[in-house]
């Protein structure tokens, strides 16, 4: 049987930008990214604290140290700069294998969006 389960999170970044303009995604900073371990293109649910919102989207890579959190396309209307975003991954696997993964979870400076 195959499940569903976390694998990753970013707990608590801030939105650096949102452009309405852009074709979609997510654009996190490189470093985040790997302390994660997400990778580009890697399907994303993203919480919205301030206001509740929750969407789906890929992740793109942005610059490495920059912070940058931009949400991109349709889902900018969800997100205001400053708000304060929950990123999470999941992985699909067989259901002994889900039994000892343990997932990677950080928690950045919601400030500078740099891991502490």
């Amino acid at each position: 049987m195959m499940i569903e389960v976390l694998k990753s999170k970013i707990h608590r970044v801030s939105v650096t930008q949102a452009d309405l303009n852009y074709v979609g995604s997510i654009t996190i900073d490189e470093e985040l990214m790997e302390g994660a371990g997400i990778i580009a293109g890697e399907k994303v649910s993203i919480v919205n604290n301030n206001n509740g919102e929750r969407f789906e989207t890929y992740v793109i890579k942005g610059d490495k140290g920059s912070g940058c959190i931009c949400v991109n396309g349709a889902a900018a209307r969800k997100v205001a700069v400053g708000d304060i975003l929950i990123i999470i991954s999941y992985a699909h696997m067989d259901f002994e294998e889900a039994k000892t993964l343990e997932p990677k979870i950080i928690f950045p400076d919601t400030a500078t969006n740099r891991l502490l």
